[in-house]
């Protein structure tokens, strides 16, 4: 049963890097660099504190160098507790254990977004089973949701296999479990590949409630806009649904299955919304045609903030798509991995509003 009063909203399982952005430039060519924190888990976690007002806490860990202290001092200003951070000894060399750096450039008209991730021997990569006391954190601190999903889940053989103690510990103490799919190739080009992700998938599937994507035995891809239709995403929505119904059949723990929906015209100018099975029924959110992006990396997440936040605060399915799909299209104007948002705008930006200056 879940505990009564839990301190925590939400709870990430997850790897947070520190990211390093050159702006309007090029990394192979800059000189200057903004930092931000990021990760695919964590960027959950911030979004709902910090637009949706939601006690978040990220399960992590560090070198405990100037880099960590910089990535905790990150956290701490985005409003995410930092308190169960594992830090790990430095070596003063990086042999052992390091912090993960993602140096990654915007992207801007026919030039994608583009990332270089220098993850190597980083400590969330070496979390192992045991490491955190998920019953402690579930059954006395309490917490009523968990986030993870496949990027942690790829760093390694025990971070696939911590990823699974905490989701079967979640559900031993009522705590509702998130899992975004999140397939990255990098990740899993020597441990496997898709296959071997898709399997640890359908092992951890059993123990999700609200699945973000769609198991499937390929690596999705969009497919080609059906001409003449007045859908903007016809094709792709025609696709996910009878995926979603028959991955909601196999699992039928599954209670939500959300997707984001994306056409890519340009670097700086997608198609963007949302779709969301929720217990048997369809909800998709408003589309925004033609959307103009400043920094697309994290729009995905931010989806998942929105989300959790109307289903955990409404029980609204068809506001958390539309909360979901607003969230992340206005992380997409602002630059770093997380939004920059306010409820306020979620909520005008959803209903139909506008761009119009606000006085």
């Amino acid at each position: 049963m879940p505990t009564p009063n839990p301190r925590y909203d939400v709870l990430s399982l997850g790897e947070v890097l520190l990211r390093l952005d050159p702006g309007e430039g090029r990394v192979r060519t800059s000189r200057q660099f903004t930092a931000w924190e990021g990760g695919g888990e964590y960027n959950v976690a911030r979004g709902a504190r910090r637009c949706f007002g939601l006690n978040t806490g990220i399960l992590t860990a560090f070198a405990d160098n100037e880099i960590g202290r910089l990535l905790e001092d990150l956290i701490l200003q985005g409003g995410v507790d930092t308190s169960l951070i594992r830090w790990s000894p430095y070596d003063g060399m990086g042999r052992r254990v390091r912090n993960p750096l993602n140096f990654t450039e915007r992207g801007f008209g026919a030039r994608g977004a583009r990332g270089s991730v220098d993850r190597g021997h980083s400590a969330a990569s070496q979390i192992k089973p045991g490491d955190f006391d998920f019953d402690h954190l579930f059954g006395v601190l309490g917490c009523r949701w968990l986030h993870t999903g496949g990027i942690f889940a790829g760093l390694s053989e025990s971070t696939a296999l911590v990823t699974i103690e905490a989701c079967e510990a979640a559900k031993r103490h009522g705590v509702t479990v998130s899992y975004d799919l999140n397939y990255r190739p990098s990740l899993w080009q020597e441990r496997g590949g898709f296959p071997a992700a898709q399997a640890l998938n359908r092992r951890l599937a059993p123990f999700v409630d609200v699945m973000i994507g769609v198991l499937c035995d390929e690596p999705p891809t969009a497919g080609p806009p059906i001409p003449g239709s007045a859908d903007l995403f016809a094709a792709e929505d025609a696709a996910l649904r009878p995926a979603m119904e028959k991955l909601a059949a196999e699992f039928p723990n599954l209670q939500t299955i959300a997707a984001t929906l994306r056409r890519v015209h340009t670097a700086s100018v997608n198609d963007w919304g949302a779709l969301c099975w929720h217990k048997g029924s369809f909800y998709r959110s408003r589309d925004y045609p033609r959307f103009d992006i400043l920094d697309r990396i994290g729009a995905g997440d931010s989806f998942v903030a929105g989300l959790i936040a109307g289903l955990l605060r409404e029980n609204d399915p068809q506001k958390a798509v539309d909360y979901g799909a607003a969230h992340g299209a206005l992380a997409m104007t602002t630059p770093g991995d997380t939004s920059m948002a306010t409820l306020h705008e979620v909520e005008k930006l959803a209903s139909g509003g506008d761009a119009k200056v606000q006085r």
